[in-house]
C-alpha cells in the first residue's frame, strides 16, 4: 500500500479572507463552492466572463479588476488561482506563495499547496474525498453514492445533537442507555423523517422519544406506507430503501418483484397479503389489524405496495385505522404504474398540442362508486357502463375533452371501457394503447385504436397488471414493436 502524498485537514475560513484569480468558468466553479462558507471572499478578474459576472452579481463578495499582487495576498487565508493561462497561474501563484499563502491552482496539482476534494455538504457535516489529482472523476462519483446515503437532515441531525448532548447527559445514565439513544437517533427512519420536516418537527420527535427512554417506556412501533414502484428495484426511492433497511416486519403485496423484497433487512419478518386482482389472501380489515398488532408490539412495519400507496392502493383505510389506534406512521411515496409505464414507452401523458389534462380511473369499482381494486375478488364486468358513474368521472365530459385517460385494472373490462367513451362521443379512432408488466423484464406492449380495444378483454394470454392509456398524445409515445390488442389467431380468422 502507498503512502499518502497529502493529509486531509479543514481550513477554518470562517470570516477570513479567502481569494479567488480567474475570469472564467473555473473561477466561478471555485465561487460557487466557496459561497456556501462563511469566508470573507475577495474576486480578483480584470475581465469577468458572463458565468462570472453573473454569478458575481448574486453571491456575497468583494470583486475587483485586477489581478492581485503580493500585497493583496498578505493576510489571506487560501488562494485559489484560475486564470487558465499557465502562464499567469504560476506567477499569481508565487506572488502567494511568496506571501505565505496556501495555493490551490485549478487543473495544475504541480502548483498546488493544497487540493480541493469533492466535497459532500451537509453543514455542519462535511465529508471530503480526495484522490490527490489522480481520479478526480471517481472522486465525484463517490460522492454522488455517499450523498445518497446521507439523508438531507444530516445537518440539521448534528446540530440538533450538539444541544441535546447535556439534556441527553441528564436523563439518561451512562452505557447502553445513552448509546442507544444516539444510535436510534442517528439511525432511525423515524428520526431522519421528521429532520425532513425542519427543526420544530425534529425537536418533538426527539423529545417524545427521550422522554420515553427516560422513563424505560417500551420502544414504540413505528408504521410506514412505502411505495416499491412498478416493478424494477432501481426504481425505489432512496428514502424507501432506507426504510426496507431498517424494517423489523414488511407486510407486503402479492406484486413485488423478488428483486424488491432483496432490498429488506434478511432478519426482517415477511408477510405476504397477496392482494392480487380477482383474488385476495387477506381482506382490508385483516391487514389493519396486522400492522395495528405489530406496531403496537413495538415493531418497525413497512406495508410495502406495489406503485404508490396513495393511487388505487386503499391507503386511506390503512391510514385511518392507524390513526384510530394512534399509531405513529408515514408514507413513502412510489413511482405509480401509469408514470412508469409512460416512462417506459416515452409516451407523453400530457401535450402541449394533444393532452392539458390527465386523468387516473380503476377497471375496478366497489359499491356505491368507490375504486375498490380486487377487494372482493369481484370482476365488475357486467355493469350497465352507460348509466354507471365509474369512481365518480363524468365520461360524457371525460370523451369531449383533451385529457390523457390512464386506467388501472381494466383489461378485463377493456370492452365496457371502450363502448362506455365511444357512446359518450369520443372518436373510434383515438389512440390507444395498454403495457402489461410495466417496468419489468418481461413487459408487452399493445397498441391501436379505442374500436379495437374490446379485442384486449378477451385475451387470455394477458395476465399480468395492465396500464390502459387512452388518448391523442398516446400515439406520440414509442409504440414501435407493439402488438394488435387482438391476439394472433383471432387475427388470422
Amino acid at each position: 500500500m502507498g503512502k499518502l502524498k497529502t493529509f486531509p485537514v479543514s481550513a477554518v475560513v470562517d470570516g477570513r479572507r479567502v481569494i479567488i484569480a480567474g475570469n472564467g468558468e473555473a473561477a466561478a466553479a471555485k465561487l460557487r463552492l466557496l459561497a456556501k462558507t462563511s469566508a470573507a471572499i475577495e474576486v480578483y478578474a480584470p475581465r469577468p466572463e458572463p458565468a462570472l459576472a453573473s454569478l458575481l452579481a448574486s453571491v456575497p463578495s468583494s470583486h475587483r479588476r485586477v489581478w492581485p499582487d503580493k500585497s493583496r495576498f498578505a493576510t489571506a487565508t487560501l488562494a485559489f488561482i484560475a486564470t487558465e493561462d499557465e502562464i499567469r497561474d504560476r506567477a499569481l501563484a508565487g506572488l502567494a506563495r511568496a506571501a505565505g499563502v496556501p495555493v490551490n491552482v485549478v487543473d495544475r496539482p504541480e502548483l498546488c499547496d493544497v487540493l480541493t476534494p469533492a466535497i459532500v455538504d451537509r453543514a455542519p457535516v462535511t465529508i471530503a474525498i480526495s484522490t490527490e489529482g489522480a481520479a478526480p472523476v471517481l472522486a465525484g462519483l463517490l460522492r454522488a453514492k455517499i450523498e445518497d446515503i446521507l439523508t438531507p437532515g444530516t445537518g440539521l441531525l448534528a446540530t440538533l445533537a450538539g444541544e441535546l448532548r447535556g439534556r441527553v447527559a441528564a436523563l439518561l445514565p451512562p452505557g447502553r442507555a445513552r448509546l442507544d439513544f444516539w444510535r436510534a437517533y442517528f439511525t432511525g427512519e423515524e428520526v431522519a423523517g421528521a429532520a425532513a420536516n425542519g427543526a420544530a418537527a425534529l425537536r418533538r420527535s426527539v423529545a417524545k422519544f427521550l422522554d420515553s427512554q427516560r422513563l424505560g417506556e417500551p420502544g414504540q412501533g413505528f408504521v410506514w406506507l412505502v411505495g416499491a414502484g412498478p416493478g424494477a428495484a432501481d426504481l425505489l426511492t432512496l428514502r424507501a430503501r432506507r426504510v426496507l433497511a431498517q424494517a423489523d416486519v414488511v407486510v407486503h403485496d402479492g406484486l413485488i418483484e423478488p428483486e424488491v423484497l432483496d432490498v429488506v433487512r434478511r432478519d426482517a419478518r415477511r408477510i405476504d397479503v397477496g392482494k392480487r386482482k380477482g383474488r385476495a389472501n387477506a381482506s382490508q380489515a385483516e391487514i389493519n389489524a396486522i400492522l395495528i398488532a405489530e406496531a403496537k408490539a413495538g415493531h418497525r412495519t413497512v406495508r410495502l405496495k406495489a406503485g404508490d400507496p396513495m393511487v388505487y392502493g386503499r391507503a386511506g383505510e390503512e391510514l385511518a385505522a392507524l390513526r384510530e389506534a394512534g399509531i405513529a406512521h408515514a408514507v413513502v411515496p412510489g413511482i405509480t404504474a401509469a408514470l412508469g409505464a409512460a416512462a417506459d414507452t416515452a409516451t407523453p401523458l400530457t401535450h402541449r398540442a394533444h393532452a392539458s389534462a390527465l386523468v387516473f380511473a380503476t377497471g375496478h369499482v366497489a359499491q356505491g362508486g368507490h375504486a375498490a381494486p380486487g377487494a372482493d375478488g369481484r370482476d365488475w364486468a357486467g355493469l350497465d357502463w352507460a348509466g354507471l358513474d365509474w369512481a365518480g368521472l363524468d365520461w360524457a365530459a371525460l370523451a369531449r375533452s383533451d385529457a390523457t385517460i390512464s386506467l388501472y385494472m381494466a383489461r378485463s373490462v377493456a370492452d365496457e371501457v371502450a363502448n362506455a367513451l365511444i357512446s359518450h362521443g369520443l372518436s373510434p379512432d383515438t389512440p390507444v394503447a395498454a403495457v402489461e408488466n410495466a417496468c419489468r423484464p418481461h413487459q408487452r406492449r399493445f397498441f391501436g385504436r379505442l374500436d379495437r380495444l374490446p379485442a384486449l378483454a378477451g385475451r387470455g394470454d394477458v395476465t399480468g397488471p395492465v396500464v390502459i392509456f387512452v388518448g391523442r398524445a398516446v400515439a406520440e409515445g414509442d409504440w414501435a414493436e407493439a402488438e394488435s390488442f387482438a391476439a394472433k389467431a383471432a387475427l388470422a380468422a
